[in-house]
């Protein structure tokens, strides 16, 4: 014969329930914030190896020439100067040029063709500020611009920008800020 006033119930209670929830919420946020500051180190280095890439293929395009005449964005996607992954997919030839932030970058002769720059836009506080801040060497470097701030010039030894000049230096909101680096 059954005892009918046995409760022989089994699972969880809503308590035990509400925990597990509360633990799965706690690891969420936390992966989440961990893969927000793991994508923004992988776009910063990503636009860092863009940016070199970019530098060292003008010194190879360029090198036998006695000018930097007729370096724009246009050429420089024919000249393959360009890593294809800064280029949007499914636009022709001498379309915008995107960095890993999403922002356009801009190649131009300059100073009667015997010197180039490279702009990078839409840059956010951050990595304007690291990217403004890092040694790019003093193979040819004239300046470097930051946004609406005056232009540093390499040989006054202002150059890497120091990063607390370069922090004030990006202090546009959003990804409004820009950089400038100009050789020769």
């Amino acid at each position: 014969m059954k005892n009918l006033f046995k409760n022989e119930q089994s699972g969880r209670s809503m308590v035990e329930m509400l925990g597990v929830l509360a633990i799965i919420g706690v690891l969420s946020v936390g992966g989440i914030s961990g893969y927000s500051k793991a994508m923004a180190k992988y776009k910063l280095t990503k636009a860092q190896d863009q940016m070199a890439m970019i530098l060292i293929n003008i010194r190879t395009a360029f090198a036998s020439a006695p000018s930097y005449n007729g370096l724009t964005n246009k050429n420089a996607v024919l000249m393959n100067i360009i890593p294809g992954d800064m280029l949007p997919s499914g636009i022709g030839v001498g379309s915008t040029v995107k960095n890993a932030f999403g922002g356009n970058v801009t190649l131009a002769a300059t100073n009667s063709n015997t010197q180039f720059t490279i702009k990078f836009d839409g840059l956010g506080k951050e990595a304007c500020a690291s990217l403004g801040s890092s040694d790019w060497g003093s193979d040819g470097l004239v300046s470097v611009k930051i946004s609406d701030a005056a232009a540093q010039t390499y040989g006054t030894d202002v150059l890497p920008i120091p990063p607390t000049t370069a922090i004030t230096q990006c202090s546009k909101a959003g990804a409004a800020n820009s950089i400038t680096w100009t050789y020769y």
